[in-house]
């Protein structure tokens, strides 16, 4: 029941999309709930960016079953969805309502300047947990730095940004460099 509660919450206050949701879910499930590890949780976004499907479901299901196995998966991924559904339906309604007004249209702007931010803030997130292992900022931080992890991300964005390969591909070949590494 703790399970859907937490992801029924995440479902219903997280707006803007996937990476949107990254920084609700760790804070819930890393620091407030303390289910699972900083690097547990960053191995659970890079699993969930390689799969098909909305980036928030796969998340959910991955902690879900990290938890408490195919019903722990199940419960969280009904739980991130529910209120989303609920949520998108009122919102049609109301949208289909009011959709020439002026106050509508700016609401939907700042919501739109409040996605992009957390869409940073969870790329930082990313970013911190693979070449430093955590995404607590401390001065200790920079003794900690994965120098092999930040050369592979600069390789990997030059090859993208020069050749431009198929993504995927590229993403096998850094997991490949990576196991190889690690």
């Amino acid at each position: 029941m703790q399970l859907f509660e937490t992801f029924l919450k995440i479902g219903l206050f997280s707006i803007g999309g996937g990476y949107t949701i990254i920084p609700l879910i760790q804070e819930q499930v890393v620091y407030q709930q303390e289910w699972l590890s900083e690097q547990v949780f960053a191995d659970i976004i890079t699993i969930s960016q390689m799969t098909p499907g909305p980036l928030a479901v796969n998340t959910s299901t991955f902690v879900g079953m990290q938890i408490n196995g195919i019903y722990g998966a199940l419960v969280a991924t009904i739980g991130c969805i529910l209120g989303g559904c609920i949520i998108s339906i009122c919102l049609y309604q109301f949208f289909q309502k009011y959709q020439e007004s002026i106050f509508v249209s700016a609401a939907l702007k700042s919501l739109k300047a409040s996605s992009v931010g957390l869409i940073m803030s969870a790329g930082f997130t990313i970013l911190t947990m693979t070449f430093f292992g955590t995404s607590e900022l401390s001065r200790s931080l920079f003794s900690r730095f994965d120098w092999q992890a930040a050369i592979l991300f600069a390789a990997a964005l030059m090859i993208l940004r020069r050749f431009k390969p198929n993504p995927i591909f590229l993403m096998c070949l850094a997991g490949i460099v990576g196991f190889l590494i690690y």
